[in-house]
């Protein structure tokens, strides 16, 4: 109960009681045939960690009961990247983690690319972090003996290198390389290597709200998503039975007390009827 109340603290009453997320929107097609790239903008809700960590489960969880599986595909039906990753684990409950890394291990099969995005690997469990074949990690600095001690830990996540010093080389890296680790066509992870990596050929910038306000306009899913709910909560659902309730009782008690009175009637009538005949009798 403590839980369910803490997460209703932190808004989850308005949040999921708005219109639920169609998980099949997010692999929609334009009218040139292109795959669509979806954000999920959770700026209201990432500094809310229980809400947001229980969202993502329930994300997953609905993609994953939604999707068929693929067997051994070798395309994806849905990429999902989560930023700020460690704002899932960070204050999730012991069940929820486990519940999450359940979702992880099973949902590649229902063709489904997860990618965590974080600062450290140490972010994510071990128990996750065991089931992602890809890894690519940037350069970590070491400014106090805790900062040491995470990438030691980070270092101990990536395969043995005959060339490399994981714990080195991760605080030689410069701007856009990374140490990059992935699964080979048998399923062994291949040995570390660094690569540099691709600038995106767009602007590095957020956007700004005319541009976000135009885009939210254009999209065909505004009138989808853009009406607020009023739902019944559960407080006045629960009132409302006990309303029913009672006035079914109310109604029942008029309903006796009308047929005693009936009954007493129809007592007091039989008796006057019975002292006339006995007059008329004697007469």
């Amino acid at each position: 109960m403590r839980k369910i109340i803490e997460i209703e603290q932190q808004g989850g009453a308005l949040f999921f009681g708005e219109k639920s997320f169609d998980v099949e929107d997010l692999t929609g097609i334009d009218e040139n045939g292109r795959e669509i790239i979806s954000v999920l903008r959770l700026t209201d809700i990432q500094d809310k960690p229980k809400l947001f960590s229980t969202f993502i489960l329930q994300l997953l969880a609905e993609i994953y009961e939604t999707f068929l599986e693929q067997g051994d595909s070798d395309r994806s039906e849905l990429i999902i990247f989560i930023d700020e990753a460690h704002l899932v684990f960070e204050q999730a409950s012991k069940s929820l983690l486990n519940q999450i890394e359940s979702i992880v291990k099973l949902i590649r099969f229902k063709g489904i690319g997860l990618y965590f995005v974080t600062q450290n690997q140490n972010d994510v469990p071990e128990d996750v972090l065991a089931q992602l074949g890809l890894k690519m990690q940037h350069a970590l600095r070491a400014f106090a003996a805790k900062d040491r001690k995470a990438i030691k830990l980070a270092a101990e996540n990536h395969p043995n290198s005959d060339y490399y010093e994981p714990k080195e080389v991760l605080t030689q890296l410069g701007i856009g390389e990374a140490f990059v680790s992935v699964l080979n066509e048998k399923g062994i992870p291949t040995p570390l290597a660094i690569a540099m990596l691709r600038a995106p050929m767009s602007r590095m910038d957020i956007l700004r709200y005319k541009e976000l306000t135009a885009i939210i306009d254009n999209s065909k899913l505004i009138y989808k998503y853009y009406q607020e709910l009023d739902r019944e909560s559960a407080y006045e659902m629960l009132n409302s039975k006990i309303e029913k309730i009672n006035f079914a009782k109310e109604k029942t008690i008029r309903e006796e007390e009308d047929q005693k009175e009936r009954e007493r009637n129809q007592k007091s009538s039989s008796r006057t009827y019975t002292s006339r005949s006995k007059k008329k009798t004697q007469l």
